[in-house]
């Protein structure tokens, strides 16, 4: 079995590691394209130009599945994408996970990029899936790049301006980008304590694991944990095999895919 993923940068490591735990007999395809980020200012020809591209490279390695692990992309790209290479290729778009943060009842936190937040897209989410749920969407300017390049002042600096942005009574925060997902303790470490000393502990909704549950019921498969460890790992940057991005390992899910890779050879 191969699952491929893409995203513009490493964005796409949490749901990548995530298919390691599912499926660690599974080969892994992770197509992205850096220097183009970001792609959330990008125009909408923009994004579904770059994405084509990742989606393209990724599905000449001839994946059983492909997981467009980007928010942004998904949002603008995840049509054209699907026109491609569907039905050969199954393509499986990522989501907000609003709809099992709203399960609970609110307040709920939207972190999105400035882009998402407001836009009719996730309104639409909203009123799809957390109807008369209290939810605030906060914008993270700055977040997805810090993220990227694992500049950890400004990681800091832009989570806690999300924070500040943050209901003091909020149950439940959705990572809105799949870069998030990367520095979710960091979140968390932000917004408790906004909450005071007695407040429950803040739940975080991410999308990886379920966007890779998905993937795995679109090619007629399931998840297997136990599964011997044989998967192998491809990276693909600008559509060009290569080592994963320094950055990546300073992330757990970079360095768990690396070990994975350096098992195998």
């Amino acid at each position: 079995m191969k699952i491929a993923l893409m995203d513009s940068g490493i964005g796409l490591l949490a749901a990548a590691a995530a298919a390691h735990r599912l499926r660690p007999d599974a080969d892994l395809v992770l197509s992205a394209n850096p220097d183009s980020m970001p792609w959330g200012p990008r125009t909408p020809d923009d994004v579904i130009a770059h994405a084509l591209a990742c989606a393209r490279a990724a599905a000449a390695h001839r994946p059983d599945a492909l997981i467009v692990a980007c928010n942004t992309a998904s949002v603008h790209a995840l049509a054209a994408i699907r026109a491609e290479l569907e039905p050969e290729l199954p393509v499986i778009g990522t989501v907000p996970a609003i709809k099992p943060a709203a399960a609970g009842g609110g307040p709920v936190a939207i972190w999105a990029t400035p882009a998402t937040t407001g836009s009719p897209y996730q309104r639409g989410l909203i009123r799809d899936f957390a109807a008369g749920v209290e939810v605030t969407e906060v914008p993270c300017p700055g977040l997805a790049d810090a993220v990227q390049w694992a500049d950890t002042e400004a990681i800091d600096a832009a989570v806690a301006a999300a924070a500040a942005l943050t209901p003091g009574d909020v149950r439940a925060v959705v990572l809105g980008c799949t870069h998030y997902e990367l520095v979710a303790e960091r979140v968390q470490a932000a917004v408790q304590p906004l909450l005071g000393p007695a407040a429950p502990q803040v739940a975080l909704y991410g999308s990886a694991s379920a966007v890779v549950a998905q993937a795995l019921r679109r090619i007629g498969a399931v998840p297997a944990p136990d599964a011997e460890p044989t998967g192998g790992l491809t990276v693909l940057l600008g559509g060009r095999e290569s080592a994963m991005e320094p950055a990546a390992l300073t992330y757990a899910e970079g360095r768990s895919l690396i070990e994975v890779s350096a098992a195998r050879s």
